[in-house]
């Protein structure tokens, strides 16, 4: 269970990286499409109504990131979600929530205590 608190310190890249990837709405609907489980590409491709170009260029996104996994059966290819990268994801959105004592303490997600930008 989720306790609330970010052990470590978030890689920045790797922040990058995998919110880059959920920034199109084709990437996220593949994303939909394999909560479920694996899915067949075919499949993803039928659902999606995307050309097999277009479909590989996001799941050669999705797949850089780390956040879904393939593997060949024949001729045809499965995705799955790696569940992994969804906590690493989960958790460098958590580390941009501004701090909960500093904003019950001053009322505002700031640390100027002077009210000047610079100094």
């Amino acid at each position: 269970m989720y306790d609330g608190s970010v052990t470590s310190v978030v890689d920045l890249s790797r922040a990058a990286q995998l919110f880059h990837a959920l920034s199109d709405e084709t990437r996220l609907g593949i994303l939909e499409m394999l909560r479920s489980g694996e899915r067949c590409v075919c499949d993803l491709q039928e659902e999606l109504d995307a050309a097999q170009s277009r479909l590989s260029f996001h799941l050669k996104v999705l797949k850089a990131a780390g956040l879904v996994s393939d593997r060949k059966e024949g001729r045809w290819s499965y995705y799955r979600i790696v569940p992994e990268a969804l906590v690493e994801l989960h958790d460098a959105a958590v580390s941009l929530q501004p701090s909960r004592l500093r904003i019950l303490a001053t009322g505002r997600s700031t640390t100027r205590s002077s009210g000047r930008c610079c100094g």
